[in-house]
């Protein structure tokens, strides 16, 4: 709009008070364990409810937050005449819902990398960030002597940064075990005590009570085997839903169901822990399936489809190099004849598509490549015929499967891809493993099993995939670092709380 909206420090000051959490008053029935009781609390430094014990070192970063209960409310008085609205509309008597409400809370948590500042001089650090935030998803009510739970607020754009809310922003390699758990332990404490209470918080003009149900699903597969205490990616258990080994993922592509779970993962780091039936290594890592370590936050087990998007770009991509050399007729082909096919395939993409080559898979290359057109452009460079006709048809049902895991309403949105799903990922499967056998003979990469073998089951418990990405959060990187050079001080201590201020 060319309009200046982000305004000078001092001018917010005065807004900001009431925007910012610790404005409103609440309390909780019962209280909440070891939190205490104070309503008015702003941005906090995100160590503080972390006890170090006389071992652990202190822990050496910049970390501020809200406390999630003040930040919950700030966010439900955001909403309160949506709230009163959904109430008016669904037909309900205003002052007769005081109590039964629930909400539902979609958990993202991501790192970024490389935040350092361009200009600065002396010596280059390598500064990351994590940023944790939440979403309300929606809001329903279930009125006293009725069966029926009403939705009264859904989040138009769930994926939308201005419906992400930044709870804590941290100075920390989201790769650094420790420190990750050390500065997101206190909120997994208040999101736990907060599942066991009703929150009562005036709304309208009443007091009303709130319960909470949390949803960790905006976390890339990366964060969710870290925090799930699972091998990293490169594990022959491929899958943070399942626990298929790669090359039996390989074998049968589509035939899967979700078992994993944050109760089943603590179970079994017991198991690993004690070994109790006194296996060796290998006997007992196949017995818990790759849980390793101790998982400390909760996540639900879904595919996230940002990342879907991206790995099987990457696939695909790597699928057009193999077929331009015919792969499926030599053995192993040197490095340098797979650099020349890359080399064609990039200058082809370039000269017909504009399509500029890119580091590491991104987004919006992968939103590029992943057309029909792309494919006619490829094909130019492929020899056989038939090749290219099986080309053609990975890629036309590849782009009917998509918009089940992309939509936020995939019933909605696109019923005859839903209906088709499991169809059309068997026929997808069967392709990979006759004609692309080189590629998918004992070995697949995680996130294409995910799109072959869960998507069905995930809509069918969720009702959606896409609505529940981390997409919202990955857009708020971007405001994150422009808020952190446009609109921060530079004082290291200040500079997390402007920025949480000003998202």
């Amino acid at each position: 709009s060319g309009r200046q909206i982000f305004q000078p420090l001092h001018s917010l000051r005065a807004a900001e008070k009431e925007l910012l959490p610790g404005f409103h008053q609440f309390e909780w029935q019962p209280a909440l364990k070891n939190v205490s009781a104070t309503c008015n609390l702003g941005i906090i430094n995100g160590l503080s409810g972390w006890a170090s014990s006389v071992d652990d070192s202190p822990a050496d970063t910049i970390t501020r937050r809200f406390r999630y209960d003040v930040a919950l409310v700030s966010a439900l008085k955001d909403l309160e005449e949506d709230v009163m609205e959904g109430l008016r509309e669904s037909g309900m008597e205003d002052s007769a819902c005081t109590s039964g409400f629930s909400v539902m809370i979609k958990e993202c948590c991501d790192g970024m990398g490389d935040v350092s500042e361009k200009h600065g001089g002396g010596p280059v650090i390598p500064e990351k960030a994590v940023r944790f935030s939440f979403t309300i998803m929606s809001i329903s009510v279930q009125a006293e002597g009725e069966t029926e739970e009403v939705t009264i607020f859904r989040e138009p754009k769930p994926n939308s940064e201005l419906s992400c809310k930044p709870l804590c922003l941290m100075f920390v390699d989201e790769s650094d075990h420790e420190m990750l758990t050390a500065v997101l332990g206190p909120i997994v404490a208040e999101r736990d005590a907060m599942k066991e209470s009703r929150l009562i918080l005036s709304m309208g003009g009443l007091p009303r009570s709130f319960r909470f149900h949390f949803r960790g699903t905006g976390y890339d597969e990366k964060m969710v085997r870290e925090i799930e205490g699972l091998e990293a990616s490169g594990s022959t258990y491929i899958c943070t839903l399942c626990d298929s080994s790669r090359a039996e993922a390989a074998q049968n592509m589509v035939l899967h169901s979700i078992t994993r779970s944050h109760d089943e993962n603590l179970e079994r780091y017991e198991i690993w822990r004690t070994n109790p039936f006194s296996e060796s290594v290998d006997e007992l890592r196949d017995r818990v399936k790759g849980v390793s370590a101790k998982p400390f936050l909760e996540t639900q087990p879904t595919l996230d489809a940002l990342h879907c998007d991206i790995g099987n770009a990457a696939e695909f991509y790597k699928i057009f190099q193999d077929e331009i050399g015919e792969v499926y007729k030599r053995v192993n082909p040197s490095r340098e004849e797979r650099r020349s096919w890359r080399a064609a395939l990039d200058k082809q993409l370039r000269k017909k598509l504009k399509l500029k080559p890119v580091m590491r898979m991104n987004g919006n290359y992968a939103r590029r490549l992943m057309t029909l057109e792309t494919v006619e452009v490829v094909c130019e460079l492929v020899p056989s015929d038939e090749r290219k006709e099986t080309l053609r048809e990975l890629m036309r049902l590849y782009l009917q499967m998509k918009p089940v895991w992309r939509a936020t309403c995939p019933a909605k949105e696109c019923p005859d891809q839903l209906c088709r799903y499991s169809f059309n990922s068997q026929r997808f499967a069967d392709l990979l493993s006759s004609t692309f056998k080189y590629r998918y003979n004992g070995k697949i990469t995680n996130y294409l099993h995910k799109t072959l073998a869960h998507v069905p089951e995930i809509i069918e418990r969720d009702g959606s995939i896409g609505a529940w990405a981390s997409e919202g959060n990955e857009s708020a990187n971007k405001l994150f670092r422009r808020f952190r050079k446009m609109n921060a001080r530079q004082s290291k201590a200040y500079e997390l709380e402007d920025v949480l201020k000003h998202h």
